[in-house]
């Protein structure tokens, strides 16, 4: 499903505007964004959580090459699903 699917169900099963669902949609990724930057964890209860993690520093290899690297640390995001989203998964409701 794409963004513009998303919004025509969500406006259809809500009885919203798409214009409403859009602007909802575009606030929480900014806030999803500004979670990120600042490493504060967002969680939505049964449906996911968002968290900016540390990768640590660790060697790898050139896939071309064969040759080892070094990978520094950096930061990333971890999204883990929630109860209800792992139940959905598993087919039960």
């Amino acid at each position: 499903m794409n963004r513009s699917e998303l919004v025509y169900e969500i406006s259809k099963r809500t009885a919203t505007t798409p214009n409403d669902v859009n602007g909802v949609l575009d606030a929480l990724g900014d806030l999803m964004r500004e979670c990120a930057a600042d490493g504060s964890k967002l969680q939505i209860a049964g449906l996911l959580t968002l968290e900016r993690v540390e990768r640590a520093a660790r060697t790898g290899r050139n896939p071309r090459t064969g040759e080892s690297i070094e990978i520094p640390a950096q930061p990333s995001v971890k999204l883990t699903p929630g109860s209800t989203l792992k139940a959905a998964a598993k087919g039960e409701r």
